[in-house]
């Protein structure tokens, strides 16, 4: 159990990054293990709360995975994935808007709010948030879409008025028709519209491994100009490669740096933002 001396540490640790994020938006892809596991979850919320409560701005956009294919295996839809990518005919399209929109995307609110946050849950419905187009690609992934464009004065009107945005990534094109939108590359697009400080990806690994193979050592932090040759060397493979994608345009679009981080660690938010080592992998510009 922690000492006293040993808690004070902690906080001393902690005031220059305070001092240094203070008023600065910070975007969460929140998703993975993290929105399952209860203690995980009710952790993650807090993270976000206290970060309010201490100056920072940070906006939630969320995923809904496990969610979505269990309301299709209720429905008795087929679903598949190509290169990661749920394909999505209209009838996918209402049940992931149903899911995302309606269940999900309420649920954390109602956790912020019950915990002593202040949140309102959004979808890139409301007030144009994403404007999208249909997703470019050598299949036909349905309506999967490409962000186009950020309503970020939404958000930051939200942020002003002292609330949490809680985004659901689904977007919507020029005739109203919806489109899924992965959440890591909505939660980039966002970031880069707001000009956030940092975008942070929960995800299921520790970070990007040094070898894929053994998995005993993260690499700590990675600049823009190394993910090419890891892509090509096969250190970066699968499901890292689009989130790492993620963070290099999010980077070239101004954000200040993105961070990979484990969701099912407690409070890893928190030890990445607050500590000196930090955790995960950050990626940054050169």
């Amino acid at each position: 159990m922690s000492t006293p001396l040993q808690k004070a540490s902690v906080l001393i640790e902690a005031l220059p990054y305070i001092q240094k994020f203070h008023g600065k938006i910070v975007v969460v892809k929140y998703g993975g293990n993290a929105m399952i596991n209860e203690e995980l979850k009710n952790a993650v919320i807090n993270d976000l709360i206290l970060m309010q409560l201490i100056g920072m701005q940070p906006v939630i956009v969320h995923g809904g995975g496990p969610e979505i294919n269990q309301m299709l295996d209720d429905l008795k839809i087929e679903s598949r994935f190509v290169d990661g990518l749920r394909f999505t005919d209209q009838k996918i399209m209402e049940v992931v808007e149903m899911v995302l929109v309606g269940k999900v995307n309420k649920e954390i609110v109602k956790n912020i709010n019950i915990n002593g946050g202040l949140a309102v849950g959004v979808c890139g419905k409301d007030g144009n948030l994403l404007i999208c187009e249909k997703k470019k690609s050598k299949v036909d992934l349905g309506f999967v879409g490409d962000i186009k464009r950020v309503n970020a004065k939404l958000i930051l009107s939200l942020m002003q008025d002292g609330y949490i945005p809680v985004v659901s990534p689904i977007g919507v094109d020029a005739s109203g028709q919806s489109y899924n939108i992965n959440a890591d590359t909505a939660a980039g697009a966002i970031a880069v519209a707001l000009g956030a400080e940092k975008l942070v990806l929960l995800t299921d690994v520790a970070g990007i491994y040094a070898d894929p193979q053994k998995k005993d050592e993260i690499i700590t932090e990675l600049k823009v100009s190394q993910v090419d040759e890891l892509i090509q060397n096969g250190v970066i493979d699968g499901g890292m490669i689009p989130k790492v994608q993620c963070c290099v345009n999010a980077l070239q679009g101004g954000v200040h740096t993105t961070h990979i981080l484990d969701g099912r660690l407690q409070h890893s938010i928190l030890l990445e933002v607050f500590t000196k080592s930090g955790i995960g992998t950050m990626v940054t510009g050169d």
